[in-house]
């Protein structure tokens, strides 16, 4: 099951684990659903800030990356 969805960004945590920057980001879709995703930094826009409107793709209902 793969897909795209657009989403609005209502979070962004950044956070290091042994030298690689990954975010913790939390996305609101259209139906009002939210979900949260742990990417690294191949997944994620640089300079992603909340209230972005991305295209949240998704692998059997997890999110796996955002794009502009």
């Amino acid at each position: 099951m793969l897909g795209e969805e657009e989403a609005v960004v209502l979070d962004v945590k950044p956070f290091d684990v042994h030298g690689v920057a990954y975010r913790d980001v939390t996305i609101a879709y259209k139906d009002r659903s939210v979900d949260h995703a742990r990417l690294g930094p191949e997944g994620v826009p640089e300079h992603l800030e909340a209230g972005e409107v991305v295209l949240a793709t998704k692998v059997a209902n997890m999110v796996v990356s955002l794009r502009r």
